[in-house]
């Protein structure tokens, strides 16, 4: 096997990769020695900048298979036939923490999947849990500034968060979920996925449906305590990257069966509370979850960097038959994610080869920027519409048109008859057995005690005890507790 000869960018060989060029033995050292100067100014550069939120993350290959017929909702091709298999890749990562921190720490988890479909990718961009701490887009920079590291203090304030929380009653339904039992996963591969918001599906006929999609792991849910998961991070801060990279290795291959939630879109403006708010679910007894197919993952990727960290999921890539819906937080996000992509990774993003289509062509008039590698022969045109047999459109929308009406202005949300903030909290709360009560209790008064302002404590105080009495006095008993301690 012949021996591989290192070179520089250019693909010139490296004649010495030990030692720098120098004036003479021990003297200072030359400008015109080119490798030096070309390491280190790539050096200074190998790093991007990092997501605002979602930047610690693992990510894997795999793939998704049709195992029942959906084709009476989506006309989407990937979903056109049981058996049919499509190309995945996904992206975990926790939300709040940097691209340092530990895994094991009580946050949401992103569940991002991208499919390489023969219609163009697909990307679907949610969360381990159903609903989130906002439904208007508006409001998302504030909240992340909250619950990050405080401008002065360098550090994440307890103030801060439970400030944010204070003024944002909606919120009180996901933090009952964060500080619950599921608030710190075992693993990647021991919690469940959503899709988070409202998405439209539009069968061959032209019928619009609403759907929420709900990724059920196959290994079953396991969750950390607060003193198992301190434990872990200090063995092991890279715990669920090391699980899912050696599960994958040893062929022990995690999955996923999607089901999905429907709601004729006729429904949708009649239905008891708002379906497209995001701090809220659609209960099951209402719509019953419908099995689609199963995820599984199989091969782990070879460079992080390249693979993990330059992975962009935009849930604006959409594919014929499936689309958006007025969900606000849905309606921000289309542009948001988009846009974080462009100023991390350039404009050529979608040229990388983990966020490439596998469609056989790829061919509009997007040209020239940062990284561009698709130019076009000497004959196309960079403009449309032309006469020289460039792409044109189909004329055939990827889903149904959504009617709208009124003013335009800011709105809040459409009321409808049972919208509430606290009724959802309060009903996941009762389900809970008396063991997961008393640790979700723990763990809300250990934050909302380190609070220093006393209507601060007394806001959120009111939030749970409008979700449910018992509740909201147990957590204020906690929380007078370890504030006289």
């Amino acid at each position: 096997m012949a021996k591989r000869v290192l070179t520089t960018e250019s693909g010139a060989p490296v004649a010495d990769n030990q030692n720098s060029a120098s004036a003479g033995l021990g003297g200072p050292l030359l400008l015109q020695d080119q490798h030096l100067l070309e390491k280190l100014a790539r050096f200074n550069r190998e790093r991007i900048p990092e997501r605002v939120v979602h930047a610690r993350g693992s990510g894997a290959y795999g793939y998704f298979e049709v195992t029942d017929d959906v084709t009476g909702f989506t006309r989407a091709d990937f979903l056109s036939e049981v058996g049919k298999r499509t190309e995945t890749f996904i992206r975990f990562s926790t939300v709040a923490d940097s691209l340092g921190g530990a895994d094991a720490v009580r946050d949401p988890r992103g569940f991002a999947l991208k499919f390489y479909t023969d219609e163009g990718n697909y990307d679907l961009v949610g969360n381990n849990t159903p609903v989130f701490f906002i439904k208007d887009p508006i409001k998302f920079p504030d909240f992340i500034h909250s619950q990050k590291r405080d401008p002065f203090t360098g550090r994440q304030e307890p103030d801060n968060v439970w400030d944010f929380w204070a003024h944002s009653p909606e919120a009180t339904h996901q933090v009952t979920w964060l500080m619950g039992d599921r608030g710190i996963p075992a693993s990647y591969r021991h919690m469940n996925g959503y899709g988070s918001h409202t998405y439209q599906w539009t069968n061959a006929q032209g019928e619009a449906f609403f759907v929420k999609y709900h990724f059920k792991t196959n290994q079953g849910v396991r969750s950390l305590s607060a003193d198992q998961a301190a434990e872990l991070v200090g063995k092991d801060a890279n715990s669920h990257q090391t699980d899912l990279l050696q599960a994958i290795e040893r062929g022990v291959n995690p999955s996923w069966t999607l089901y999905v939630q429907v709601m004729p879109a006729a429904e949708a403006a009649d239905y008891r509370f708002n379906p497209f708010d995001l701090t809220k679910v659609w209960p099951h007894a209402d719509h019953p979850l419908q099995r689609v197919g199963r995820l599984v993952l199989d091969r782990n990727p070879d460079n992080v960097f390249a693979e993990v960290e330059q992975a962009a999921f935009s849930p604006n890539n959409f594919v014929p038959g499936i689309g958006p819906s007025p969900d606000k937080m849905l309606q921000g996000r289309l542009f948001a994610y988009a846009d974080a992509h462009r100023y991390r990774l350039g404009v050529n993003h979608t040229q990388l080869p983990v966020n490439a289509p596998r469609t056989p062509v790829v061919d509009n008039y997007g040209r020239d920027g940062l990284h561009a590698t698709r130019y076009g022969s000497r004959y196309d045109k960079n403009y449309e519409p032309n006469s020289y047999a460039g792409p044109a459109q189909t004329d055939a929308a990827l889903s149904s048109p959504l009617a709208v009406h009124g003013w335009t202005g800011t709105h809040e949300a459409p009321a409808h008859a049972k919208d509430d903030d606290f009724f959802q909290a309060g009903e996941l709360y009762r389900l809970m057995s008396e063991d997961e009560k008393g640790r979700l209790v723990a763990n809300i008064a250990g934050g909302l005690s380190q609070v220093t302002r006393d209507d601060v404590i007394e806001k959120n105080l009111a939030h749970f005890h409008a979700a449910d009495a018992d509740y909201g006095k147990r957590v204020e008993e906690a929380v007078r507790a370890l504030r006289e301690d």
